[in-house]
């Protein structure tokens, strides 16, 4: 794959996107080898958590705009179908997090609210500026945003364009860590070996959970948050984790 880079450091991988003459502006290339990236990483029992990332100066500044939209209509569009790849990488299992540096614009920031946790260099910028050209998101820049920051905050970026920096975007609920310049990739890869270690199932049922929680009442999330913590009573990984506790040892788990 030209437009992806894969690399694999068991019980992790990392996928890197890599145009960076255009600072990795989503193409349909390179959308579909990162689509086809995690699905085949998400069905490798090896791997547990996964990163996707982009290089020091952009995550992804955006789409490709002179590929996918000078000439486009709204037929070519329906066509193209872009925003369905976005959902194939939401069905992932395996928790992703998006390790941002840079730009993360446009795509780039809906692309990064896809992945199941944000982690920023301390030089992340992130935005929406899709008006700019007489357009709105249409990745679930609107929606995810909207559901994380607020109405208020979501509305502000979305209608002039904003860009916000990485301590800014943590203080609105945006990102989870800003991390140094200098380490920010091994940092963000330090936290997907942490998710790693944890019982794979749990991992996924809780991240399922949360995704719940976002797009549904409070009554059906706490149903859905039941049935999966009673299911993991029938889980090895729940038998592990409770003796290690119990006799004060490391867990090992098996995602069994």
């Amino acid at each position: 794959m030209a437009n992806v880079l894969v690399t694999r450091e068991d019980p992790i991988a990392v996928v890197q996107l890599n145009r960076p003459e255009v600072l990795n502006a989503l193409s349909e290339e390179l959308m579909d080898e990162l689509v086809r990236a995690l699905e085949e990483l998400d069905d490798d029992k090896a791997i547990r958590c996964i990163v996707v990332t982009g290089n020091d100066k952009a995550f992804a500044a955006g789409a490709d705009i002179k590929s996918s939209f000078v000439e486009a209509t709204p037929v070519s569009m329906l066509e193209q179908d872009l925003t369905t790849r976005w959902e194939r990488i939401r069905r992932i299992r395996k928790p992703i997090v998006a390790a941002v540096s840079g730009y993360a614009l446009g795509g780039g920031c809906e692309l990064a609210m896809v992945c199941d946790i944000i982690v920023a260099s301390e030089t992340a910028q992130f935005g929406q500026p899709e008006v700019n050209l007489g357009i709105i998101p249409g990745a679930g820049g609107t929606q995810r945003l909207t559901r994380t920051v607020g109405k208020y905050v979501a509305m502000e970026m979305v209608l002039t364009g904003r860009r916000v920096k990485a301590d800014e975007a943590k203080a609105m609920g945006l990102v989870a860590h800003v991390y140094p310049a200098a380490s920010w990739l091994d940092d963000a890869k330090a936290l997907a070996r942490t998710i790693a270690e944890k019982p794979p199932i749990a991992i996924r049922l809780a991240t399922e959970a949360i995704d719940v929680a976002l797009s549904s009442t409070l009554d059906a999330g706490l149903e859905f948050e039941r049935k999966a913590f009673y299911l993991l009573f029938a889980t090895e990984d729940k038998k592990e984790g409770v003796d290690a506790f119990v006799n004060k040892r490391k867990p090992t788990f098996r995602g069994r």
